[in-house]
């Protein structure tokens, strides 16, 4: 009996190297390993060959072993990189091998452990990429296992039976596994918008039998819907669009987790909001009655959002020791973007938060519920109240923002320092809140006339088409625009 070298081997058949390796590591064919040789197998490639193997070589077979191999503990050969000291951040400490692939930790700069796959598809090319949301080794193989199995699906053309899961099922594990790890607004964002529209109309589906037209028959009976509490005004596009991008996101984490193999709503359109945006600001009266008519509570929340254009939830969460009141200047951290940012106190908000901290700085947030002493979440209710009493209508809570931008403007300062000050990446993101006032369009309009010297008898007639014969010289001599040799 002749022993074949891998290499060798696969060449005879036809197929790679690896593909060979998985059928050996499943018992697919006869196979020995020799000490400081490596596999030799004792399969004749030419009678595999003869009897078709090549050909059709049981995956469906190999995967269910590979399975049973994950359905064990984790027994691959672990070969440690770095020894028993501490890992190096950027290199791998642990590598786990089973055969058809491999998995790996790696330690970000952060110091955040994260686990990796090494694997070769069909094709022979390695693929080394991150196990998303992979904490623990089990949950590393798991992902390992699928790449491999969508890779063997790939190339073999094996259609499997996907778990027929409803979408008000995957909707929890959404949910929990991530929504509440990746997104702070996770509560007021995806769970609203499930239970409000999405589950009530998607909730008894399968996953699988979510087609395109069915979210366009959504998106049609969302258009006919009414706003709660008998009010005439129909649902706002913006408000599908963000129904739509919750749902969307849901069926890519499917795909993603394998559930799915292809999103229904990838040629979905959402709708133009162009004419949605506002040009709400609020002027130095209706402040000043605004103020009048707000709360204790509510007023130095008020003077922080129009003082320095931070956003509701910076302003709910920020706390005393991100308040430096002798260098004037508060470090706000929980921001939209992830990036820490710092904007510095003028005369007014300085006098407002020392006289707050007096009253409130035992606390370590900055604005606490008066009756609870817990920190606030939101102040809709009160600011609406207010600005009923106040007589002022359509203003919203992150108006205040546009009218610290549009106050900005007004007084000359920079497109690039009011992108910094409001947290943007791009100044044309800033460029939304930087409203200009009609007067100022006038007096802009106006300064031309101010600068313009009046019309001479001959401009007014030329202007008027009259006869300017008589204006003209009597001989008027050309000078040639090019001379000629």
């Amino acid at each position: 009996m002749s022993l074949w070298k891998v290499k060798e081997w696969s060449a005879r058949v036809g197929i790679h190297s690896q593909t060979t390796y998985r059928l050996i590591y499943a018992e697919e064919i006869r196979a020995a390993k020799r000490r400081g040789a490596g596999w030799r197998i004792l399969e004749d490639p030419d009678e595999w060959v003869k009897n078709g193997f090549h050909k059709q070589p049981g995956f469906a077979e190999t995967i269910k072993k590979i399975q049973t191999i994950l359905n064990t503990s984790l027994d691959g050969d672990i070969r440690a990189a770095g020894g028993e000291r501490e890992m190096p951040k950027g290199k791998s400490k642990t590598r786990i091998n089973f055969g058809y692939g491999a998995i790996y930790q790696r330690k970000t700069k952060k110091g955040i452990i994260r686990w990796y796959l090494d694997y070769r598809d069909a094709g022979g090319k390695r693929v080394q990429k991150l196990a998303m949301n992979a904490v623990r080794p089990e949950e590393a193989k798991l992902a390992l296992f699928k790449e491999v199995q969508r890779a063997f699906d790939r190339e073999y053309a094996i259609t499997r039976e996907k778990e027929n899961i409803a979408f008000k099922e995957f909707s929890v594990l959404y949910i929990e596994n991530y929504a509440k790890v990746k997104k702070r607004s996770w509560r007021k964002s995806d769970v609203s918008h499930l239970k409000a529209h999405l589950l009530p109309y998607f909730g008894n589906m399968a996953l699988s039998e979510i087609r395109q037209f069915q979210v366009e028959q959504y998106i049609a009976k969302r258009l006919k819907d009414k706003l709660i509490r008998n009010s005439k005004k129909v649902v706002q596009k913006s408000s599908i669009n963000r129904e739509l991008a919750c749902m969307r996101k849901i069926l890519n984490k499917a795909i993603d987790w394998g559930y799915l193999t292809q999103n229904p709503m990838s040629k979905i359109k959402l709708f133009s909001e162009k004419d949605n945006l506002k040009e709400r600001i609020l002027s130095r009266e209706e402040e000043q009655c605004l103020l009048e008519a707000s709360p204790l509570y509510l007023r130095p929340i008020l003077i922080v959002a129009l003082n320095t254009g931070m956003r509701r939830g910076e302003i709910l969460n920020l706390r005393w020791d991100q308040i430096d009141l002798e260098a004037q200047r508060i470090r706000v951290e929980v921001t939209k973007s992830g990036r820490v940012r710092y904007i510095d106190i003028n005369s007014v908000l300085l006098a407002t938060l020392q006289r707050h901290k007096n009253s409130n700085g035992q606390y370590p947030h900055v604005f606490v519920n008066p009756k609870t002493g817990k920190p606030l979440t939101d102040v809709k209710k009160s600011f609406d109240k207010a600005c009923k009493q106040a007589g002022i209508s359509q203003l919203r809570f992150h108006d205040m923002r546009h009218s610290f931008a549009s106050r900005l403007v007004e007084n000359g300062v920079d497109l690039i320092t009011i992108k910094d000050l409001l947290g943007h990446r791009s100044v044309k993101t800033t460029e939304r809140y930087t409203h200009s006032y009609q007067e100022q369009k006038r007096r802009a309009v106006e300064s031309l006339a101010q600068e313009t010297t009046p019309l001479t008898q001959k401009q007014e007639n030329l202007l008027h088409g009259r006869d300017t014969e008589k204006a003209m010289p009597e001989k008027v001599t050309l000078i040639p625009l090019f001379s000629v040799n």
